[in-house]
């Protein structure tokens, strides 16, 4: 939850896509059969995934467990067929692993990965590209938009 004294990251899209780009570099020597993002979060990461490793199946895994400021109870909206075998599945976030379990349990012969992992939960994400310390509350581009921002003195 983001708190007056909650550390707060404003992530950009072009280091998101840098990130994710970074990502994918770890995971060229596996001929992966697919990827299957994590819906919401890990949809605009699996497409780059997908891009830069030239893989045309994409499929969603669709767990609920955020609202756009706190973490929720866990639900499953749609899963996938199999147990994963082959296939990269992709989120943006691991942070206290509530989600990633689920998925994993689901599919758990899924390769997991993350772009941002958070120490609480990072050893269940197989590869990830960056770090952010347990408290800091991340905003992911998607979630912000620019704005105008009054000079400090007028």
């Amino acid at each position: 939850m983001s708190t007056s004294e909650t550390p707060v990251y404003y992530l950009t899209w072009d280091e998101l896509h840098r990130d994710t780009r970074n990502l994918a570099r770890k995971l060229t020597d596996t001929p992966w059969k697919g990827i299957i993002s994590i819906a919401r979060g890990g949809l605009v990461p699996g497409a780059i995934l997908a891009r830069e490793l030239n893989l045309r199946v994409v499929d969603t895994l669709c767990i609920a467990s955020y609202d756009h400021d706190k973490q929720g109870e866990i639900s499953i909206l749609k899963s996938v067929e199999g147990d994963g075998d082959g296939y990269l599945l992709v989120d943006d976030l691991v942070d206290t692993g509530g989600t990633a379990k689920i998925a994993r349990e689901l599919l758990p012969k899924a390769t997991f990965v993350t772009i941002y992992a958070k120490p609480q939960a990072m050893a269940l994400a197989e590869y990830y590209t960056r770090e952010f310390a347990q408290d800091t509350w991340i905003h992911f581009p998607w979630d912000i938009e620019h704005s105008y921002s009054e000079p400090l003195i007028k």
